[in-house]
């Protein structure tokens, strides 16, 4: 039986982290070992990071949300409750979209949550 090395596999294994690490500052984007360790540290903050940013989006949407709310005399929660008692379903994400782009809209929602309080 022929002994088999493993020179072409370990190359392409090599060559694959190198081309990951390809940016990266000094040595880390040079040689192998360093090279390994950084994009095993950066696969490790991109998997964070993906978990993050969904956290991100809420507190910027609830953040807009809140600011139009105050302008319409409300703040978030009882706005927030307001929409829930009136039987308004509509995300943060798009109550977001109208309290930047659509102030008049906004106002119209805020005004439904205020009569559903009022009741």
């Amino acid at each position: 039986m022929a002994r088999v090395k493993g020179a072409l596999s370990t190359r392409k294994r090599r060559n694959k982290v190198l081309k990951l690490a390809k940016g990266y500052f000094g040595a880390k984007s040079k040689l192998f070992k360093t090279a390994k360790e950084a994009v095993m540290k950066s696969g490790n903050y991109a998997y964070i990071g993906r978990k993050q940013k969904k956290r991100d989006f809420r507190r910027i949407w609830i953040t807009r949300i809140s600011a139009a709310a105050k302008i319409n005399e409300m703040n978030y929660s009882t706005f927030m409750n307001g929409l829930k008692k009136a039987g308004i379903s509509v995300n943060r994400k798009m109550l977001a979209e109208l309290a930047v782009n659509d102030a008049a809209g906004f106002a119209t929602l805020a005004k439904a949550a205020k009569k559903a309080l009022d009741k």
